[in-house]
């Protein structure tokens, strides 16, 4: 009894060390999490902006350009999938990965070569542990990405597009990532960034009531979305990323928070069954001094007698 009440209480004691790291990180994920979101909003409007002065620009010309023209024949596309690099997130990792899984047999299925760029060490690991090729990838900013970030992420993207599929490039440009609603939801999602889908943008214009400008082009239109391109696509990898961190945070906050309670539960139950083997070992030893002093008592009866 004694040896099984020992196991019990250090079982108790790494329980009660495991809950205290949950709930610290807990308590960082949730502080996180508001910094995340500001930074969401802050870069929605300039995002949203620059596609609509792009779908602006494209509908006022017809030049074809590989930000708003379709190939006729695409045969190469390029994938973006964003994950994480610190685990502990429950199935955030896991889900961004399914979706890319999903859109990448879509794709397939339609003809196309894909080609992968993956951001974060979980889906790095993923793909190398599956003996899959990955054409680039980055790792070490998930939790907290900058401008910068998504400008090193773009660059080689950029490049793919403006490549003939020849030489190497792309038709196509997706990006997976899981996009923040709120404290509980996150969606893992897909979106197609390149070519820009013209009808989609002036169906959510008009939805919002919104009328496109008039614009006239200095020196050509086609140099105006020669600029605009990159930042189209480092914008839209910002604000990506960004969700992607706000998600990642709220997601380790969920999981930390099940973890801290599951381990107050398992604390619980450990106390009980540590108080029901101390009061086993109590009336043991209770029973044997009973049942000692009986005996004593029998042997001296016999020698009085």
């Amino acid at each position: 009894m004694g040896a099984q009440l020992r196991v019990y209480k250090r079982r108790i004691r790494s329980v009660t060390a495991t809950k205290k790291i949950t709930k610290a990180m807990e308590m960082i994920a949730a502080s996180r999490i508001v910094k995340a979101q500001r930074q969401v909003a802050a870069s929605t409007p300039y995002a949203t902006e620059l596609t609509r002065a792009v779908t602006a620009v494209a509908t006022g010309s017809n030049t074809k350009h590989p930000l708003t023209t379709e190939a006729e024949s695409p045969v190469r596309a390029a994938v973006v999938l964003l994950t994480s690099d610190r685990g502990l997130a429950g199935g955030y990792s896991s889900n961004a990965i399914k979706a890319a899984d999903r859109l990448t047999e879509r794709l397939r299925g339609e003809g196309k070569e894909v080609d992968h760029y993956i951001v974060g060490r979980k889906g790095v690991a993923y793909y190398n542990f599956r003996e899959r090729k990955i054409v680039d990838s980055w790792t070490g900013f998930t939790d907290s990405p900058s401008y910068a970030n998504a400008k090193a992420v773009a660059a080689p993207l950029i490049e793919a597009v403006t490549k003939e599929t020849a030489e190497g490039g792309v038709d196509e440009l997706h990006i997976v990532y899981t996009e923040f609603v709120s404290m509980m939801t996150q969606n893992a999602v897909d979106n197609r960034m390149l070519p820009l889908s013209l009808e989609k943008a002036s169906e959510e214009t008009v939805g919002k009531g919104e009328i496109l400008p008039l614009f006239d082009f200095e020196p050509s239109a086609e140099d105006v979305l020669d600029a605009l391109l990159p930042r189209y696509v480092e914008s839209r990898i910002y604000n990506a990323l960004l969700q992607a961190a706000a998600s990642e945070h709220a997601a380790r906050r969920r999981a930390m928070k099940s973890a801290t309670d599951n381990a107050g539960e398992l604390i619980t139950s450990l106390t009980r069954l540590a108080n029901a083997a101390r009061q086993a070992e109590i009336t043991q030893e209770i029973s044997e001094i009973v049942g000692g002093s009986a005996a004593l008592a029998d042997a001296n009866a016999g020698s009085d007698k």
